[in-house]
């Protein structure tokens, strides 16, 4: 048996999976291992260990498995900057998704980045951590 994916099979489309916040509402698409925000621009990537990187290489959190996308309120030490991949294409997200499943209540110490911190996964062209152009 082999397995069918989008490198071995350049016609199958790889299956957004939509990521939510703790209110329940899309807030980006996982193209694995990229992340794309509701338009269908580039906002970071995951990691096979489900460490989520924005589009300039920092470290945003963790992919949870309902799936959100969560951190720690306290974070003693920091990752390092990662390089980022280059960029994806854009995709085309679609007109509809699923509700979203039951969610496990976060403690105090966790955030749920999309809800309280959504600035950590911008574009390319946007972010207070971009390098200045001067």
């Amino acid at each position: 048996m082999t397995l069918m994916n989008a490198e071995t099979q350049p016609n199958l489309r790889r299956a957004l999976i939509p990521v939510y916040n703790s209110k329940g509402d899309v807030e980006v698409f996982l193209a694995y291992p990229h992340l794309h925000n509701r338009v269908g621009e580039w906002v970071g990537w995951v990691q096979p260990n489900r460490d989520v990187y924005s589009v300039l290489g920092y470290y945003v959190g963790y992919l949870s498995d309902e799936p959100r996308i969560l951190r720690k309120r306290a974070t003693f030490t920091l990752k390092p900057r990662l390089q980022p991949p280059a960029p994806p294409k854009r995709i085309t997200p679609p007109a509809s998704v699923p509700l979203a499943p039951m969610m496990k209540e976060i403690t105090y110490s966790t955030i749920d980045v999309l809800l309280e911190e959504p600035e950590r996964l911008h574009t390319l062209d946007r972010g207070e951590l971009r390098e200045d152009l001067d």
